[in-house]
């Protein structure tokens, strides 16, 4: 009936907007300005799109590298280690638009959410290492 297809469209369009639009207003009314936005917030916010930043190359560089080694029919799409950040699902969608513009038939979506979730679980446990190291 297309039902589902249409509640799973407004899941991943308009309701995820909706959603992010009321989260941003209900907390940005009930933050001070002097209080969010210190030294130590714009340090945080520096260190995490650097972070991002690196993350995103290591994975380029790490996947060439394993390409070296690797056999001609066996090798790796670097875009694919590009998504292994915990941005989920926004790197594999990004790695997924770059690869359909350099070739409409090269669908990396599934391929990218693997290394992308890899990211989180990563980060889950290097949260869970710095906190057991600060407690």
């Amino acid at each position: 009936s297309g039902v589902t297809k249409r509640l799973a469209e407004t899941a991943r369009t308009s309701m995820i907007d909706m959603v992010t639009i009321l989260l941003g207003i209900t907390v940005g009314a009930s933050t001070q300005a002097d209080v969010f936005l210190t030294q130590e917030s714009i340090l945080i916010f520096v260190l995490g799109a650097l972070s991002f930043m690196v993350a995103t190359a290591g994975g380029l560089i790490f996947a060439k590298v394993m390409n070296l080694f690797l056999r001609e029919d066996d090798k790796i799409n670097p875009l694919v280690g590009a998504a292994g950040v915990s941005a989920v699902p926004d790197s594999a969608r990004v790695v997924q638009s770059m690869g359909l513009k350099e070739d409409p038939t090269n669908h990396l979506l599934m391929h990218a959410m693997a290394p992308n979730v890899s990211g989180v679980i990563g980060s889950a446990v290097a949260a869970g290492i710095l906190l057991s190291f600060l407690m």
